[in-house]
């Protein structure tokens, strides 16, 4: 994948990530992520006052890469995506990319993963971040699978087992 490329992240991955200590990833894959002020409002602003430390991670990197927060009007949201139940965050995430002419999507929603796609976007979530990551030997197997592993484990990280398991079982020697 290009650097160049414009890359919009959701909540998800970037809550995901920082939870792990792996948003380097993002910078090592992409460049740069780009993603909206609903999205830093979900994740820092409102998780900083209620002591979630994948929050003050997630500010702490933010603000030594210099990603600023972009501003999303309800005015340039198109159509097919206000017609959608989607939360704001996912909506903004959306409205960016087309805004930015990205094809990549970073989310891990799956309303919002279907609705991009219906858009014409290609989608990665957490796990195919990781993934990507471990691909391009960004990340070496063992951190990938330690990694997997622990997103298997945590109660705090909202994705399926199954999914970790099946991606495992895929990498077996």
């Amino acid at each position: 994948m290009s650097l160049d490329l414009k890359v919009v992240s959701n909540a998800g991955p970037l809550m995901v990530l920082a939870k792990l200590n792996l948003l380097y990833l993002l910078k090592g894959l992409y460049g740069r992520v780009y993603y909206g002020e609903s999205v830093y409002d979900e994740l820092v602003a409102a998780g900083i006052p209620q002591g979630y430390q994948d929050a003050q991670t997630l500010k702490t990197f933010l603000e030594r890469e210099g990603w600023q927060p972009e501003n999303i009007q309800m005015s340039n949201t198109p159509k097919e995506i206000i017609e959608v139940h989607l939360d704001r965050g996912e909506r903004d995430t959306l409205s960016l990319a087309l805004l930015l002419g990205s094809k990549l999507v970073l989310m891990d929603e799956n309303e919002g993963r279907k609705v991009a796609r219906s858009l014409g976007l290609t989608v990665k979530g957490s796990l195919g971040i990781l993934v990507e990551a471990y691909q391009r030997k960004i990340m070496g197997e063992e951190q990938f699978r330690l990694n997997l592993l622990e997103i298997a484990d945590r109660k705090d990280i909202w994705i399926s087992t199954s999914l970790t398991d099946q991606i495992l079982d895929s990498i077996k020697s």
